[in-house]
């Protein structure tokens, strides 16, 4: 029996099936949770905004125009969440690293510790569109459109954040283009 597809577990949802809309919070929650803490550095504050995107998804299921987009917007929608923390708390000038055993999961492969730590403090200096942007392009492998669909950004500025980014996390981690 195969797994059920986004698109079919988002329509089960809109006819009132919680199961389903849980399948699709197990299903996107850690990838959710994952984007969110790059974005926001604060692990506690990343879990709170992803309840609450998926609390807005399962509210607001029925404005998603494409079920099988539902990570897109998922992961829009969570982005949203966190521009609207960021807008009403100013900049946080706490930095929370916590190294547990999932940072180490989530740190790529060939990449020692320290380096990942490097490349985090790195990550601290650029705007938090370049965070967003790095985070779902070049660390999670989306494309520039899935990006841009997420964080409802036009493709082209996906491409100036990760461009401007990139050349920021060289600068000051000595790598060359």
């Amino acid at each position: 029996m195969s797994a059920a597809s986004d698109a079919d577990l988002v329509n089960a949802a809109r006819l009132g099936s919680d199961a389903a809309f849980g399948q699709l919070a197990r299903r996107h929650s850690a990838a959710l949770r994952s984007f969110l803490r790059g974005v926001c550095r604060d692990h506690a504050l990343a879990d709170d905004i992803a309840q609450d995107a998926l609390i807005r998804g399962w509210q607001r299921l029925d404005q998603l125009r494409d079920p099988a987009a539902f990570r897109s917007w998922l992961i829009g929608t969570g982005w949203r969440l966190a521009s609207e923390e960021r807008r009403a708390t100013g900049r946080r000038a706490r930095r929370e690293q916590e190294w547990s055993d999932t940072q180490d999961q989530m740190r790529p492969e060939g990449i020692s510790l320290g380096e990942n730590m490097a490349l985090e403090a790195a990550m601290q200096d650029l705007t938090p569109d370049q965070r967003a942007c790095i985070s779902l392009c070049l660390a999670g492998g989306w494309s520039h459109g899935e990006a841009a669909e997420a964080l409802d950004m036009p493709v082209g500025t996906i491409k100036s954040h990760i461009k401007r980014g990139r050349a920021r996390l060289l600068a000051v981690l000595g790598g060359d283009s």
